[in-house]
């Protein structure tokens, strides 16, 4: 893509909440999320000619039009995300991709992750965290609700534990090695002022001594669901060279994804991030050497060792011996891997929660970020959906 694609130059992060005490209809929250992005850009509302979303609860059905029409913009480009966890990496390329292609010039990103007004009939009192029980299984005609949940293997965590199961036998990697992941990033998250565990370090003996949750995977070692929000505004060259902040482009982008249901993966320790990796670098003429922080998708610690190795930072099999022996931690460390505490950390907002990657590698690269990272120049970012079946990669540079 290069310096002609579109470059990020504003955004907007809510703090996380377990309990969020005021609830909003999603367009309600895509109108704040978007004043505060455009504020930040200093860009006029008048500007923007797209958008990209991930639905709307408030209008399932013309999403982009019914919000257009909320927020009063006239919009050339309009895009409905749905990839899981890998949905915000997707919305930025695809918004980098319209401008690139010149069906648009600027597109706000919005991903709010918070819950809508009680129905009146319904009983009154804040937002609760509703999870489904096998990421959408439940639907009538599900092959996951006929035949994998009732033997048990509901909702994400049975799955990736399936995966850390399967590596840990197969590979150079033991419990201690996945719950330095979940150490460093509570570590990066102390400097994090909207991180949800700010305040609360761990050690590798807390995360071993954490409750079981689905054999091997340890309660520390599981992302907190909880509420937020984020946004972004990515415009093209001539207006991002007068920004207030450093643009931030899209230089590299790949997507790939291989199936649904655990039980469908082609193997359950290859995952869709290799191939979306390997296009991500190759659009962007960069090197894994260049990578100057990391920005990865951590539902769980067996996501990130997976994906360290997957995208090409060290050979198959190797991941949980390069997170042991690398410093992981933003100041001083000799590999910064979510500065901003990760999801593990700072917790997981639902869309919002995969945006935090995103917000904190441009943080990192203008100059902003809460724990920064000295010269910060070029970052990979990615996404995990569903049960590590859809990945998004994005190589991140500075203008």
């Amino acid at each position: 893509m290069g310096k002609d694609a579109g470059a990020i130059i504003g955004l907007t992060e809510w703090t996380p909440k377990r309990v969020w005490d005021e609830p909003m209809f999603g367009m309600e929250a895509c109108a704040r999320l978007a004043a505060e992005a455009l504020e930040d850009a200093q860009m006029d509302k008048d500007e923007v000619d797209g958008l990209v979303i991930a639905g709307l609860q408030d209008s399932p059905m013309f999403a982009p039009s019914a919000l257009a029409e909320y927020l009063g913009i006239r919009s050339n480009f309009n895009e409905v995300v749905d990839l899981g966890g890998a949905t915000s990496c997707g919305m930025v390329w695809r918004a980098a991709a319209g401008i690139e292609v010149g069906a648009c010039d600027t597109v706000l990103v919005l991903t709010p992750s918070v819950p809508q007004p009680p129905k009146p009939e319904a009983r009154k009192g804040p937002g609760k965290m509703r999870m489904p029980p096998y990421l959408g299984g439940d639907a009538w005609g599900s092959p996951q609700g006929q035949h994998e949940i009732p033997s048990g293997l509901v909702a994400a965590t049975p799955g990736f534990a399936l995966a850390a199961s399967r590596y840990m036998a197969f590979h150079d990697c033991t419990q201690e090695m996945l719950a330095k992941v979940a150490v460093d990033a509570r570590h990066n998250a102390q400097s994090n002022p909207r991180a949800i565990f700010r305040g609360k370090p761990i050690t590798v003996d807390d995360v071993m001594n954490s409750r079981m949750v689905a054999d091997p995977l340890k309660l520390l070692e599981i992302v907190m669901p909880c509420f937020g929000g984020a946004a972004l505004v990515v415009t093209n060259k001539s207006r991002a060279q007068r920004a207030p902040h450093r643009p931030v482009y899209v230089s590299g982008h790949g997507e790939h994804l291989t199936h649904k249901s655990i039980t469908y993966a082609p193997d359950l320790i290859d995952t869709p991030v290799r191939i979306a990796s390997e296009r991500a670098f190759r659009m962007a003429g960069a090197e894994r050497e260049a990578v100057d922080l990391a920005s990865m998708y951590d539902c769980y610690t067996i996501t990130v060792a997976l994906t360290i190795e997957d995208a090409g930072f060290c050979p198959k099999g190797q991941g949980g011996r390069f997170v042991a022996e690398r410093d992981l931690t933003w100041d001083g460390g000799d590999w910064p891997l979510n500065t901003h505490g990760g999801q593990l950390g700072m917790g997981q907002a639902g869309n919002a929660g995969g945006m935090s990657h995103v917000t904190e590698a441009v943080r990192q690269i203008q100059g902003r970020g809460d724990g920064q990272v000295p010269g910060a120049e070029l970052a990979f970012v990615n996404g995990n959906g569903g049960i590590l079946s859809e990945m998004v990669a994005l190589i991140l540079e500075g203008a």
